[in-house]
């Protein structure tokens, strides 16, 4: 039975399975779920997982990342955090902590596991869906490809499902070495959010 979204909602944020695998983390910190979503979203965006400093401000894309993908989007804050249009679920709904270089761990499995299948359920289908990186795509498109393959079939998923890259300013060199990116994909994609919003 499907889990109403209210109540999947409260449950996410009060999960805690992760409390010891977060704790031998490099940065051995406690859980906190960045739960956004609420019925009647027009764009899901599925990404990877929360960096430090949404983990500090409990605010997804609260950071760098996020004002590049708020750009690919033709999105300002205010439309980009209006949670009954867009709803954001990564992959991890916690920060996953830094290894002992200070690198960014993966998202831990159990998370989307336990979750991914309950929040599908519940939020349905929405007219368009950002999947994010290549964790979120392999998981909800099923592909073994990698992130650049994946990216530039982005018509074989279109209208309703958009692959990006993650939006990482590490990601810059990649996009200087892909034009089709911002020259084809944005200008298609910014029409579509334009047709779903409305």
């Amino acid at each position: 039975m499907t889990i109403p979204v209210t109540t999947l909602h409260t449950r996410l944020a009060a999960c805690r399975i992760c409390t010891d695998r977060f704790a031998a983390t490099h940065t051995a910190h406690a859980p906190r779920p960045i739960v956004w979503f609420q019925p009647g979203m027009r764009i899901r965006i599925i990404g990877q997982a929360p960096g430090m400093r949404v983990y500090l401000s409990g605010v997804p894309f609260d950071d760098p990342s996020g004002d590049r993908l708020r750009d690919w989007m033709g999105f300002d804050r205010d439309q980009f955090y209006d949670r009954t249009r867009v709803a954001i679920t990564p992959m991890a709904f916690c920060f996953p902590g830094y290894d002992a270089k200070t690198s960014d761990l993966p998202p831990p499995k159990i998370c989307a596991k336990t979750w991914a299948g309950q929040v599908n359920d519940a939020l349905g289908t929405p007219p368009l869906t950002l999947i994010v990186g290549g964790y979120a795509q392999k998981w909800h498109l099923g592909v073994k490809t990698g992130v650049t393959e994946t990216v530039s079939h982005w018509r074989a998923h279109a209208p309703h499902v958009f692959p990006l890259p993650h939006p990482s300013w590490r990601n810059t060199g990649w996009i200087k070495k892909n034009p089709w990116f911002e020259e084809e994909l944005l200008p298609a994609l910014r029409t579509r959010i334009a047709e779903v919003m409305t």
